[in-house]
């Protein structure tokens, strides 16, 4: 989904409290930090950045048409989580999954992700998809890329050809605003014992940008970057973080000093500010 705006960040609601999360109770646990490997992890957006275009926005217009662009308006104004959207919008869409992967498979990706990851990998640097779309296309399309096999974090949308339903496996179990929580996989990799690089194109990358180590950005999370103040670097195709992360490894092999150091950053989301079981980033 693209935006424009951006909702104002909250004061914590007061008399609340939030347990915390523990992030290695994920179905998908980050990989423990191994002797010799660069302390560094890769967590790229896949709608709008390894598929140029939004694939999940791309799939609603198609099948929901003016109904999407009012769910759209009211998510980027910052009045409606993402995962109500998703419940919502899923009914709308045909149950019939090879009707709705055919949109998916005619979204051009960038060839460049295959051999970026293939080189992270090789160089000792998890690699993982993150995305809050729909989900279901993101394995196969990736396959058909040639991208070496990585972790794909997302909601779960499943058909029976009657229906299509959506489950949200790496949703906050407190924070339902968001479909997947981004940044709770930052957080993952943070407590293996990683910096982590957060690679992404829009709105849905703003939380996990926000306790990223480095941020790769384009399009409008490169705007949500300036006006938090949030360091970041621009970028356009793969070829570019591969020859920067060719550059940080060989760097940190001679100065492991060298890397970008984690540092901890006050939360601007989830149950921690907001209170527990809200389902719509609050207003005002």
């Amino acid at each position: 989904m693209s935006t424009t705006s951006q909702s104002p960040r909250p004061k914590p609601p007061a008399g609340t409290s939030a347990r915390p999360f523990d992030p290695a109770t994920s179905p998908v646990p980050a990989p423990p930090l191994l002797p010799g490997q660069p302390p560094l992890a890769i967590v790229v957006d896949y709608d709008g950045t390894i598929a140029r275009t939004d694939v999940s926005d791309q799939i609603l217009l198609r099948f929901i048409g003016e109904q999407y662009s009012l769910d759209d308006a009211a998510w980027s104004a910052g009045i409606v989580g993402s995962r109500t959207l998703y419940t919502r919008q899923v009914k709308l869409i045909p149950g019939d999954q090879a009707e709705v992967m055919a949109v998916a498979d005619a979204q051009p990706l960038d060839p460049t992700f295959a051999p970026f990851v293939s080189r992270a990998l090789e160089l000792g640097v998890p690699v993982e998809v993150v995305s809050d779309g729909f989900g279901f296309y993101i394995e196969p399309t990736l396959a058909r890329l040639g991208v070496p096999k990585v972790p794909a974090i997302s909601p779960q949308t499943t058909f029976d050809g009657r229906r299509a339903t959506i489950d949200f496996p790496f949703g906050h179990p407190q924070c339902l605003v968001c479909g997947t929580c981004k940044r709770e996989r930052v957080r993952a990799h943070h407590a293996a014992g990683r910096s982590v690089v957060v690679v992404g194109d829009g709105f849905s990358d703003r939380y996990a940008a926000s306790l990223a180590d480095v941020t790769f950005a384009k399009g409008r999370l490169i705007d949500l970057c300036r006006a938090e103040g949030w360091a970041y670097t621009a970028w356009s195709d793969f070829t570019e973080l591969e020859a920067w992360l060719e550059l940080t490894v060989a760097a940190w092999l001679a100065d492991p000093a060298s890397l970008p150091r984690h540092a901890n950053r006050p939360f601007i989301c989830g149950p921690e500010v907001w209170g527990p079981g809200r389902t719509d980033p609050p207003q005002g």
